[in-house]
């Protein structure tokens, strides 16, 4: 397998994991209805875990653009290969959000809130006010790389690696989810996001194309900057 399919597969693997957990809390006559933000971030978190145990011996499964751009900016992967990362990040995105909507079909129709619909997919802020969501995205992406390149920095018994991975994530989504959604991920919000415009969802709304670049741009700019932060103060 390719490093590109894989890139593919294990974003489609989180999408399909974090965007499913949204669903199943959100939709109308589903059991888990009103699960709550544990059982988001929890799903979220065991999403990536598992994603990352699918894919990471192949492409490495970044899963996500700002982690791809900081390891190039802190020169351990290739800038010649990031473009291609990201288009299959963004595939792989938009395929789980589809994959998503067809497993919950029969609760798009029976779900009024056509907010709640585009949470499946995307997310959204809690106070709209675009300074302090993009400093929100920014914060929570800066501490999702910062995280990964120190728990790369250690030693667990083999393995163990990815399941450290999606404990950071729920420790994100508890400690700082709260205001934007903590997309920390370009292409997780904006491949689904994609997917929300285009499928025949039942009863949907617009797809908040006014707030899309928030959830691209902040985690860009955090992600590059924990790797310029991690190179000044820990080494490369």
């Amino acid at each position: 397998m390719s490093s590109f399919i894989g890139e593919v597969i294990g974003t489609m693997l989180l999408i399909i994991f974090g965007g499913g957990v949204v669903a199943g809390c959100v939709l109308n006559k589903s059991k888990s209805q009103n699960g709550g933000w544990i059982v988001i971030t929890c799903g979220w978190g065991f999403g990536v875990a598992v994603s990352v145990y699918a894919v990471g011996s192949i492409s490495g499964a970044h899963l996500n653009p700002a982690v791809t751009i900081a390891l190039a900016t802190l020169g351990s992967f290739p800038w010649a290969d990031v473009p291609m990362y990201i288009v299959a990040q963004m595939l792989g995105a938009f395929l789980g959000g589809v994959l998503v909507w067809l497993h919950y079909l029969p609760h798009w129709g029976a779900t009024e809130d056509k907010g709640a619909k585009l949470a499946v997919f995307s997310t959204g802020p809690a106070i709209r006010s675009t300074g302090a969501n993009l400093i929100s995205e920014i914060i929570g992406t800066f501490v999702l790389v910062l995280g990964i390149l120190a728990i790369g920095a250690n030693k667990f018994a083999d393995g163990l690696n990815p399941f450290i991975v999606g404990i950071l994530i729920v420790a994100i989504g508890l400690s700082l989810g709260g205001t934007t959604g903590y997309a920390i991920n370009p292409a997780r919000d904006l491949g689904p996001r994609i997917a929300h415009a285009v499928l025949p969802i039942a009863g949907k709304g617009d797809s908040d194309w006014g707030y899309s670049w928030i959830p691209v741009v902040g985690p860009i700019i955090g992600g590059v900057l924990a790797a310029l932060f991690y190179k000044t103060f820990f080494g490369a």
